[in-house]
């Protein structure tokens, strides 16, 4: 599995982002591209630790779709979205896309770091797995784009 930590992964997404404009359209899904540019900043939100929202730990997400998060294994189509990580609000998608590039290149500052805080609400993952599910689910909606 790919990892945001690995220099050469991180550019290649920088690049596909970069590839995005605004008669982008989705091959499945609602959101728009700048509505799914602005909800791909929420886990890496998450992982620099600027916002939780207002997550709980949750068995139920431990158990069953932890390893999801950062296994070979590509996502389904239309996987329901977490209410916090939604919105109706039409989104600049020069605006968006300048802030997910920032906060991947501050992620990136990170590589070497082996010692991460728990996720609010799955828990404990190793460096490796923090890099692969923010990989995971970038590349999830740049194909979910068509990029």
């Amino acid at each position: 599995m790919k990892s945001l930590f690995n220099t050469e992964v991180h550019q290649e997404i920088i690049k596909r982002i970069e590839t995005l404009n605004e008669e982008t359209k989705p091959n499945w899904g609602k959101m728009s591209v700048g509505q799914m540019v602005w909800h791909c900043q929420g886990p890496l939100n998450i992982i620099l630790k600027k916002n939780d929202y207002g997550m709980k730990p949750s068995w139920f997400a431990k158990v069953f779709f932890k390893k999801s998060l950062y296994n070979d294994k590509p996502w389904s189509k239309g996987l329901p979205t977490a209410k916090f990580l939604k919105t109706k609000e039409l989104k600049s998608l020069v605006e968006e896309k300048a802030t997910l590039v920032s906060l991947l290149n501050e992620l990136h500052t990170h590589k070497d770091k082996k010692e991460w805080d728990p996720h609010p609400a799955f828990g404990e993952f190793t460096a490796a797995q923090w890099g692969q599910m923010q990989y995971k689910h970038l590349d999830h909606h740049l194909r979910q784009f068509g990029v």
